[in-house]
């Protein structure tokens, strides 16, 4: 079963992200709509499964134990996002032309890809070597942001340590992460593009960066296997760190690369999506 989980993780972490930059080399111009869309559905996908899988599984595990499933919640979001105001410090200083009226985070797409910069950049107005190395940046942070995910999956594994046949619930953590590695994969090959990496070389780079989401699952699946306390508790923090990505990342994103009621509705269809893989 371990050897299936690496391989599964290696999809989801290292083809996702790959697939997001060469979707980046494809369309690079006007993909904010489709790839807000993306980040709305996913977000839908992701809730479901923390509310009516990884939650309720948790709480079974310890006898409707709801103090440590809260507890465990609470570490996976705070952890999360402690890592992420890391980032944020380490990676936005490298905007020279930030400004006050610029997004400050540096979990912003739209940021991190440059997006209402790219033609300053083209112009000539700011040097490529500086948005190359932007994107190096950005690639090391998305790198270690794998790891929790990859916990997520290792997690959801591990509820069926004992069985010779791997969980459904696994399988769609991976789907949902890969889904969601997508845009980060598009924040790291859109900057390394427009400094003037070769596009294959940006390609496999950003496809790297999803590596260490192998070594989260490794980890998650390593507790999970511990005993049903354990898997509590690894189940309920990984329940928390989602829980941040989707209401830290994913949804405001969202809205601030499309502002339009669609996005709203693609969040909907995402939980209906996900509700129907959980019990179908």
């Amino acid at each position: 079963m371990l050897w299936n989980i690496i391989w599964i993780t290696a999809l989801a972490g290292m083809g996702g992200t790959g697939l997001g930059g060469l979707v980046s080399c494809l369309f690079r111009k006007d993909s904010s709509k489709t790839v807000s869309l993306l980040l709305s559905f996913a977000a839908g996908v992701m809730t479901s499964v923390v509310c009516f899988d990884l939650l309720t599984e948790a709480l079974k595990q310890t006898g409707t134990n709801v103090w440590l499933a809260v507890l465990g919640v609470l570490l996976g979001y705070i952890v999360i996002a402690m890592l992420n105001a890391w980032i944020d410090r380490n990676t936005n200083h490298e905007v020279a032309h930030i400004d006050e009226n610029h997004p400050r985070t540096a979990d912003s797409l739209e940021e991190l890809t440059h997006a209402n910069h790219l033609q300053e950049h083209r112009e000539g107005r700011q040097p490529r070597s500086g948005l190359f190395l932007a994107g190096l940046v950005m690639a090391a942070a998305i790198a270690l942001h794998n790891v929790p995910e990859g916990m997520v999956i290792g997690a959801s594994f591990a509820r069926t340590a004992g069985q010779a046949q791997l969980n459904r619930g696994g399988l769609t953590m991976a789907i949902i992460i890969g889904m969601h590695n997508i845009p980060e994969g598009m924040a790291v090959a859109v900057p390394l593009i427009s400094g003037g990496m070769p596009k294959w070389r940006s390609v496999l780079v950003t496809a790297l960066t999803g590596f260490p989401t192998v070594l989260g699952a490794l980890l998650g699946y390593s507790v999970g296997a511990m005993g049903p306390f354990a898997l509590a508790l690894s189940l309920s923090f990984a329940s928390g760190a989602m829980l941040y990505v989707v209401f830290g990342e994913l949804m405001p994103e969202s809205i601030l690369m499309w502002r339009s009621k669609l996005p709203a509705a693609a969040t909907i269809i995402g939980m209906l999506t996900g509700l129907i893989i959980i019990y179908v």
